[in-house]
């Protein structure tokens, strides 16, 4: 579905490229709001826009959801998304005179990650999906050491958690209630750094020492699978902006295309799409 959708993105842009674009900030300041993994992208370019143009930028984390619902009500100029809008939020968003538009600005990895001591390298898609289904319950039935497993998962307003359950899950098989929830891939990051069971999904770019990314069905996440497609668990990042973007939004907007938003978007640990 998502790559479906994201072969569409330039059908979608070019449907939309007629209609103008709305502004909820005020003139010199750019607001933006939305998924916490485009948030430090959304960030990074906030600071590189503001030494380069003057223009203050304002960026919340609030949620791929929330972002989409600033969006329709007009209180931000920018929704930054890591999943494409839902048909429900489109037609939310025209019933209020918003015309959605969006914009591709990196590519992401699902990175599934557990705590550097687990002796678990490498787990199949199904291996994660009976994971989370409750199927295995001990790292032991995987490979791995005698210990119950901890699964951590996103809130239910993430994009990231809407990603995993398509990407892994799919429609038939539910998560077990026995699944932890944290708001950000910051706090599943830390969660499962501190807790030598835990498993949880964070995006590529929040990867860091304190965990260990697994391979998926033998494919390492990083920069060249991503791009190439071979790492199942890989997503396109989106911005939103209502209608055609003009002026500032645009600039802003068009950073992934220029050499500096390249140079950030590979900085920061995320795969550049231009």
């Amino acid at each position: 579905m998502i790559m479906k959708h994201f072969r569409k993105i330039l059908l979608s842009a070019a449907l939309f490229g007629l209609m103008s674009s709305g502004t909820a900030s005020a003139a010199g300041k750019l607001v933006l709001d939305g998924s916490t993994t485009v948030g430090p992208i959304a960030k990074a370019f906030a600071s590189h826009f503001y030494k380069e143009t003057g223009t203050q930028v304002t960026v919340s984390e609030s949620g791929s959801g929330n972002g989409a619902k600033s969006l329709i009500n007009k209180t931000c100029d920018i929704a930054d998304m890591s999943r494409p809008m839902k048909d429900n939020e489109l037609a939310a968003a025209r019933s209020k005179g918003v015309n959605p538009v969006e914009h591709v600005v990196a590519l992401d990895g699902l990175a599934m990650v557990v705590h550097p001591s687990n002796r678990v390298n490498a787990l199949s898609k199904a291996q994660v999906r009976g994971i989370y289904m409750g199927k295995y319950t001990n790292w032991s039935q995987i490979g791995g050491p005698n210990a119950p497993i901890i699964m951590i998962q996103r809130e239910s307003n993430s994009g990231t958690q809407d990603s995993f359950k398509e990407l892994v899950m799919g429609k038939d098989n539910p998560i077990s209630k026995r699944t932890e929830t944290q708001s950000s891939n910051g706090a599943i990051k830390s969660r499962v750094a501190s807790t030598p069971a835990a498993i949880g999904f964070i995006g590529l770019g929040f990867v860091d020492n304190s965990v260990k990314a697994l391979l998926i069905d033998g494919v390492d996440p990083d920069a060249k699978t991503v791009k190439n497609g071979t790492y199942p668990l890989h997503r396109p990042l989106f911005m939103y902006t209502n209608g055609q973007a003009t002026g500032s939004v645009k600039q802003f907007i068009d950073l992934p295309k220029t050499a500096e938003g390249k140079k950030i978007i590979s900085e920061i640990g995320f795969v550049n799409y231009y």
